[in-house]
């Protein structure tokens, strides 16, 4: 590879090159990816860009920063477009149209279990059973679960949590579960009967599992079961009832639509889902898109990218519907299309030109494309804004190119956890954030935990032959002079292996009240306080950072607390793992009974001795 700047002569590389399809990738004079592309015969694509001709001033610009270029060969299109799209998401190159959108989407799950239960998942799909999706978000599944309980009694508890009951919980009391984990309150019949019913509601057939509810009334009607009749009377009611509050349905039952608008620089495509015959939620996408790109190639690239980089964990739909406006042009290779398909192995219509309930689907993902963009644009409008203001204020002399802020939490000195938030002049940089579980200091000593934090944080900084990370122009410290103070002491010594200078560090205390607008900025150094206003765009600004730091440590400390409470003092004890542990919440109840139990009950367990029994009995005296 070419690593210094040198003239790359096209016509001895083209010379050599093959007519088979793959995919090629540009170097800049630094050895660094700027654009990735796939070819159907790489010849011929790669020759494109040395016309003596070329009139779009992307490729010409791209043309004169190429020093190398290197081909990989494939079998067939198919197999250039997939290793395309992997070479995109991992160099993520400066000249392609990046989807900014590494999340996988959440499911529902039906498992396989002899008495199913309904979850929420994400990620891999490693459990066996039935998944129904995607939705657009979290909070879809988890207010679809919610809904799913009053209508169906299909257990939704963890399966821990099901082989240690030994009486129903409360979800049996308010009629939300049919409590199959304790023998004697339901029939597997009774309970298959329901997940069946809870699987068709899922796939959109409401119509038919209300009339088999009706045909199941009337039949325990006719047979004097009027209480079994009453349940599937308050079943169907219940169910018609979340058929006139839901206004968006339709007969479509499987189908993506796309919006797409594009100003000032910032692209905005809008994805709707249509699942089960119901819109189940949309999202919008903002994907990285350089210069003098045209529209249609930013719509292609996000098809290719959207529907090809997460073909495992997405379900794919039956049919996709274009933007009007832009659409011809995207559509118009209709080789692309074919390759894409190939790729999916799966048969997709994808259409533009559409009419009645689709068009009116189309409209909406439209509409939403465009207020999605004002939105943007707004939000990237203030943050400017603010970022200027805050420039101003401290007379920083550069532009604020990159913001930090470090936040502790804990209960009372246990699982903290610091927080660090990184802003930009775009806003939250969330791909950057991180935290640090603090361990080895005096339980609430918020010092000591600032400083573990910035030791950790900036630490590889220091070592030359560690990859340059970025330092930020301002350190925010949430907190008074005591925990600037550790920030002090650290950068006193500061010596990056790059040479660049220690941020500027700012302490944020808080005022007595604790009410937003009443915040002190602390300089270090000379600890002088900022005046700012309440209502100054750069006391905004650090208060979003700040409140940002403060919401991203509490929720890693409440996460770490809860996996705490989870895991219960069991797995503290040696000798006893993952297996054990269940057998003895399984054998003896739950942990109140393991931790009342006497060494003989404990030794009873299957594969716990006498002597791990006395080691778990006094490990619970001790405490």
């Amino acid at each position: 590879m070419t690593t210094k700047r040198e003239q790359f002569n096209p016509k001895q590389f083209l010379r050599n090159l093959t007519h088979q399809p793959g995919v090629y990738r540009m170097y800049d004079a630094s050895g660094d990816i700027i654009y990735v592309g796939k070819a159907k015969d790489l010849r011929k694509r790669v020759s494109s860009y040395f016309r003596s001709n070329l009139d779009h001033p992307k490729t010409q610009t791209l043309v004169k920063q190429i020093t190398n270029i290197e081909v990989t060969v494939t079998n067939t299109e198919a197999e250039a477009l997939i290793l395309e799209n992997n070479f995109i998401k991992k160099y993520r190159p400066r000249y392609n149209v990046l989807l900014r959108d590494d999340k996988s989407y959440p499911y529902i799950l039906l498992s396989e279990h002899e008495h199913p239960r309904l979850a929420f998942h994400r990620g891999t799909r490693r459990e066996k059973g039935r998944y129904f999706g995607p939705f657009p978000n979290g909070v879809a599944v988890r207010n679809s679960l919610r809904l799913l309980q009053k209508l169906f009694p299909v257990r939704q508890c963890e399966d821990t949590y099901y082989r240690a009951r030994s009486r129903p919980c409360l979800q049996y009391q308010l009629n939300r579960c049919l409590a199959p984990c304790v023998k004697g309150y339901c029939s597997d019949e009774e309970y298959t009967e329901q997940v069946e019913l809870a699987k068709s509601f899922l796939q959109g057939k409401n119509q038919e599992v209300i009339d088999q509810l009706v045909d199941k009334m009337e039949i325990a009607s006719n047979q004097l079961e009027f209480e079994r009749a009453a349940r599937y009377r308050d079943q169907i009611a219940a169910l018609r009832q979340v058929q006139e509050r839901n206004a968006v349905t339709g007969n479509q039952q499987e189908l993506d639509v796309i919006g797409y608008a594009r100003q000032g620089g910032i692209a905005a495509v809008h994805l709707l889902f249509v699942r089960g015959g119901a819109v189940q939620g949309s999202r919008s996408y903002f994907p990285k898109v350089p210069s003098n790109t045209e529209d249609s190639e930013v719509l292609l690239a996000f098809l290719l990218q959207f529907y090809l980089n997460d073909q495992v964990e997405r379900q794919l739909p039956r049919e996709i519907i274009l933007p009007e406006q832009n659409a011809a042009q995207v559509l118009d290779p209709e080789q692309e299309l074919q390759t894409l398909e190939q790729a999916l192995a799966q048969k997709i219509r994808m259409t533009h030109n559409v009419r009645g309930e689709r068009r009116q689907y189309q409209v909406l993902a439209q509409k939403n494309a465009l207020n999605a963009l004002d939105s943007k644009a707004n939000q990237a409008s203030t943050m400017h804004m603010r970022v200027k203001a805050l420039e101003d204020v401290l007379d920083f002399g550069r532009p604020v190119t990159r913001m930090e802020c470090f936040d502790i939490s804990h209960t009372m000195g246990q699982e903290t956890v610091a927080s660090c938030v990184v802003f930009d002049q775009q806003g939250p940089k969330k791909s950057d954030y991180r935290r640090y579980n603090i361990k080895g200091i005096t339980p609430g000593d918020d010092y000591a935990a600032m400083a573990q934090a910035l030791k950790r944080r900036f630490d590889p900084l220091q070592q030359a032959d560690r990859e340059l990370a970025p330092v930020p122009d301002i350190l925010f410290i949430d907190g008074g002079k005591g925990q600037l103070s550790q920030a002090e002491n650290y950068f006193a010594s500061w010596q990056d292996a790059a040479g660049r200078p220690a941020p500027l560090l700012i302490g944020v205390a808080k005022g007595e009240s604790r009410k937003p607008g009443l915040e002190t900025l602390i300089l270090a150094g000379s600890h002088e306080t900022i005046p700012l206003a309440a209502d100054a765009p750069a006391l905004h600004l650090v208060q979003h950072i700040r409140d940002e730091s403060h919401r991203f440590a509490i929720t890693g400390h409440r996460q770490r607390r809860a996996k705490v409470r989870r895991t219960s003092r069991l797995e503290d004890i040696p000798g006893i793992g993952t297996k054990r542990r269940q057998k003895l919440l399984q054998n003896l109840g739950g942990l109140q009974q393991v931790k009342q139990a006497s060494i003989e009950q404990l030794s009873a367990v299957p594969g716990v001795s006498r002597e791990l029994a006395e080691t778990i009995y006094h490990a619970f005296r001790d405490e």
